[in-house]
């Protein structure tokens, strides 16, 4: 059966996520502003920009005032936090007010649910307040709308940062604001009600812009929004199988990893695909589609989550000319500066279209020359190529894995294989031979030039002589991608222990023993934690070797991002359960790649360019595991790690046998 909505519930008490908990209906985000229970943040629907606005909502009872957001502490006086549960789509929050004033008991249980609008530019507040005192009383809302600077931003101008305001909206009357060629407006059903003892009464308030705000009740908004929100993340779910495990915070991480893909799709039809793929985008930021992380850390997951629009989100990055950009704005527009992993990223994906949908013979030939274009776009150096400084590289802030580096060079070796491999399968005309060729030229290579017996590690070389030998988690790519003899890899997961990459909650993306790169201050590339994809995709390593033991040492300490996580952030500590301080951080598609891992990594699903499947499910220490309803090429997959078995359309196959 296919996972319900309900079924991402999350409980935001356990929530450590490094900023304001943000919430999308895929054509609105918005946020709720810590330790309140009724006040709205910033949002944003491209083309439109609210981020400095604010709501806040203060409750009069019987001609006594209460103020929503007490402060934390004994002198806190007002409605007081309590809790509350976040879903895709929507969230609901809780709080209590229980004081006596004058020898008479207030008593208030209230229960605010914010739901950004689907299809227009806005967020509906529903507040429900239950009298629990022994009296009838009246209660009066008190909204307070702070449009600040809400702006028109063209959608191909959403890059990585989150757009600014804009000048101060004005008043126009007493729920209406302008700003420029942007109405905002304040909508409610009534703000006051008597309640009787025992009793409830519901608020209803809107706040939406556009060229032109259709009518609607704020609750019948809300409600047809919740709907079309949970329709279309039903649809991304339908292909996706439900995993059940006895092993402890496996279901949970897994759930989270699919709802930081979910939380990345945007149904919007102006932008350049429906749904588009972004890679955050939950506070505004990084509302565009990297090549790199779109297509390299999980391509099946997506593929499964999005069926045929795979292909036009696949075409859409292929148009950007990646020799001058690595991602696209939300109409296409190109971002950026040319990033030396995007042609490995698109080879990727396609892989991953080419198995699950197929392709044509025009994408491949298209997409060799992509990859052929952006190749020439790096000085060679005799087999391999000059990647350049961190500009177009990982961004570490030490000079170090840079210039010519094992990895991105092996990531190209691969691309080459799976370019000729993609010709033959489709019948494009590419130079197969030519193609292996050169891969195998650039393995020699690699293994020949960069790396260092004595150091067991690769050296990255300079233009001008210059070497440097950090102990980078990419060098773990390269092995992936095939440039490693049997000893080289032997010696390099040897480093694979606590106290150099391995730490209690995750890899550190420089190993904690290479005293000359690693330090604290960039957790997303150079040490004290890693760029979310990176475990996860080293554990996927581990498992496509034949290393299920050391896999499972990897995977299991990132197992606390599904509890301490609503959608999982751009990095994160491997030391402590946490993820720095807020910024460019919120949310990030790659997130993903934990489902990844776990589906073609411990149940061993591997899904073949000729459409035909290979399940090898590994054994999990500590329990079990059962991934039930995947559902690929109008088949119907379910594994059991606990008993091997494999059956397809309800058949047991034998675990490792094509299934075609």
């Amino acid at each position: 059966m296919p996972y319900s909505v309900d079924e991402f519930a999350y409980d935001l008490r356990q929530s450590m996520a490094p900023g304001d908990i943000w919430v999308t209906s895929g054509w609105t985000t918005v946020h709720a502003p810590p330790g309140s229970v009724c006040a709205v943040g910033g949002w944003f629907a491209p083309p439109y920009a609210a981020p400095d606005a604010e709501l806040t909502v203060e409750l009069d009872v019987d001609g006594r005032r209460i103020a929503d957001g007490a402060a934390p502490g004994v002198a806190g006086v007002g409605l007081l936090h309590a809790g509350g549960t976040w879903w895709p789509g929507r969230m609901v929050r809780h709080g209590t007010y229980h004081r006596r004033h004058q020898d008479e008991l207030i008593s208030l249980r209230v229960q605010s649910t914010l739901t950004p609008l689907y299809g227009q530019a806005g967020f509906v507040l529903e507040v429900e307040i239950v009298n629990r005192a022994g009296r009838n009383i009246t209660v009066t809302l008190h909204p307070r709308a702070a449009p600040g600077g809400p702006r028109r931003v063209p959608l191909g101008e959403w890059g990585w940062v989150p757009p600014a305001p804009g000048p101060e909206a004005v008043r126009a009357d007493r729920w209406t604001w302008q700003a420029g060629d942007v109405t905002v407006e304040l909508s409610h059903e009534g703000l006051s009600q008597d309640v009787p003892a025992g009793g409830t009464a519901v608020f209803a308030l809107a706040v939406r812009t556009g060229p032109s705000t259709p009518p609607g009740r704020p609750r019948e908004l809300a409600a047809e929004s919740a709907r079309r929100s949970e329709d279309r993340l039903a649809r991304a779910l339908a292909r996706v199988p439900r995993l059940s495990s006895d092993i402890p915070g496996l279901e949970a991480y897994w759930r989270g990893s699919l709802t930081s893909g979910l939380v990345c799709l945007w149904d919007n039809p102006g932008f350049i695909t429906s749904p588009f793929v972004a890679t955050s985008g939950l506070d505004g930021g990084a509302l565009c589609a990297y090549a790199w992380d779109t297509g390299g850390y999980a391509p099946h997951l997506l593929t499964l989550m999005l069926g045929d629009a795979t292909t036009g989100v696949l075409e859409s990055l292929m148009k950007v000319d990646l020799t001058r950009h690595y991602a696209i704005a939300p109409d296409g527009t190109g971002l950026g500066v040319p990033y030396a992993y995007s042609g490995w990223s698109l080879v990727t994906l396609a892989t991953a279209v080419a198995a699950h949908l197929g392709v044509s013979p025009d994408l491949v030939t298209q997409l060799h020359d992509l990859v052929e274009g952006l190749d020439a776009r790096f000085a060679p150096a005799g087999a391999l190529r000059d990647y350049g400084d961190q500009y177009n590289l990982l961004e570490m802030r030490s000079t170090g894995w840079e210039h010519v580096a094992a990895s991105p060079n092996a990531e190209r070796a691969w691309c080459l294989d799976r370019l000729a491999e993609l010709s033959q399968m489709s019948g494009a005309r590419l130079p197969v031979d030519d193609l292996r060729s050169r891969a195998r030229d650039i393995r020699r290579a690699i293994a020949g030039e960069l790396w260092d017996e004595r150091a067991g590690w690769f050296r990255c070389r300079y233009p001008d002589g210059h070497s440097e030998l950090v102990q980078h988690i990419q060098a773990f790519d390269a092995m992936r991608n095939g440039a490693c003899t049997p000893e080289m890899a032997r010696i390099m997961l040897g480093r694979l222990r606590d106290g150099s990459f391995l730490a209690p909650y995750g890899v550190s993306a420089v190993a904690a023993d290479d005293r000359l790169h690693y330090e604290l201050g960039d957790t997303d590339w150079s040490g004290g934690g890693a760029y979310t994809g990176e475990g996860p995709q080293l554990a996927l390593t581990l498992w496509e070797r034949g290393e299920p033991a050391l896999a499972w040492e990897v995977m299991r300490r990132l197992l606390w991002m599904g509890r301490h996580f609503p959608y999982f952030p751009q990095d994160h500590y491997c030391d402590r359960p946490a993820a720095p301080p807020a910024g460019r951080r919120i949310n990030i598609v790659a997130g993903l790649a934990g489902a990844e891992a776990i589906l073609t990594g411990a149940a061993g699903v591997r899904f073949r360019l000729d459409g035909s499947l290979v399940v090898a499910p590994a054994a999990l220490p500590g329990g079990g595991m059962e991934l039930t309803g995947l559902a690929y090429r109008g088949r119907t997959i379910d594994v059991s790690t606990s008993s091997g078995t494999v059956t397809v359309d309800g058949r047991r196959r034998t675990a490792g046998e094509v299934i075609e």
